[in-house]
């Protein structure tokens, strides 16, 4: 399509990234090219409609005419479909970004939603935790997880013996 690359995999990692910009623009390419094919079918039905029935009528011209006419609705109803769910990838590529673009911010907005975060401290006094937006509340909580040598989303160590 347009050459982006809407995810990207790190498998060692783990992780997958989808850029919504990206879904975005690979979708317009689809609603494109749904368009443009909309178009060749069209004039693909015009020009064959122009030739008439060049096959006459004897036999063999009759004979043709009863195998090409259900064939050419099958082609051309085919074709016309195709266009439409060409068009409907992207639609549903919009509906992917948008998608994603929902989750990542109700997620990163469930980050700074604590009273330090309304106060516009951050934990443990990093700058940009709780400044309101959802990119520097994901970076506050990455953060402290990575200074504090902890892996986001791990257990946190607890030890067996509780006396002290």
């Amino acid at each position: 399509m347009a050459g982006g690359n809407t995810g990207a995999s790190d498998r060692a990692g783990g992780r997958f990234v989808l850029k919504p910009w990206e879904l975005h623009g690979e979708g317009k390419e689809f609603e494109k090219l749904g368009g443009e094919l909309t178009k060749a079918v069209a004039a693909l039905e015009r020009d064959l409609a122009a030739l008439g029935t060049p096959w006459g009528t004897d036999s063999p011209g009759s004979g043709f005419a009863a195998v090409y006419g259900p064939a050419h609705g099958e082609l051309v109803g085919g074709l016309r479909g195709l266009a439409g769910r060409v068009g409907k990838v992207g639609t549903g590529l919009h509906t992917m970004a948008g998608r994603t673009t929902d989750t990542d911010t109700s997620a990163a907005g469930g980050f700074g939603a604590g009273a330090e975060g309304a106060a516009g401290g951050g934990p443990a006094g990093r700058p940009g935790a709780g400044s309101g937006s959802a990119a520097s509340a994901v970076s506050a909580v990455y953060s402290t997880y990575s200074t504090a040598g902890a892996t986001p989303g791990a257990a946190p160590a607890v030890p067996k013996d509780m006396s002290v």
